[in-house]
């Protein structure tokens, strides 16, 4: 079964007084090597690996498991706070892309497997 990919825009979130531009974001998917879990590679060589269940839980309601805090940000939005030895990066999605990619992936592998 062929990998799942989608690529994404999403927003660095900063605490600076304009809006940050978009940044490209891949969002992956393997069932045979990986199925419990999804990786998000984020500018700069930067890849975080999330369980897909927490992404999912994470739309929803605040989910957190590890390094990764995930939750719905209005209706629209979610965001992802990765925490690392080097700091901490918020990053802000469209909620129907991850929506969408989680699709995606659910068609790949169902839920049961």
């Amino acid at each position: 079964m062929p990998a799942v990919e989608q690529y994404a825009r999403a927003h660095i979130v900063t605490d600076e007084a304009q809006d940050p531009p978009a940044v490209p974001v891949a969002l992956r998917y393997d069932p045979e090597a990986d199925p419990p879990r999804v990786h998000i590679m984020l500018p700069g060589h930067h890849e975080w690996v999330v369980a897909r269940d927490l992404l999912e839980q994470g739309l929803r309601a605040p989910a957190a498991a590890g390094d990764v805090r995930i939750w719905p940000c209005g209706r629209v939005q979610a965001v992802m706070e990765f925490h690392s030895a080097k700091g901490v990066a918020v990053v802000q999605f469209d909620a129907k892309t991850l929506i969408r990619f989680l699709r995606r992936t659910y068609t790949a592998t169902p839920v049961s497997s």
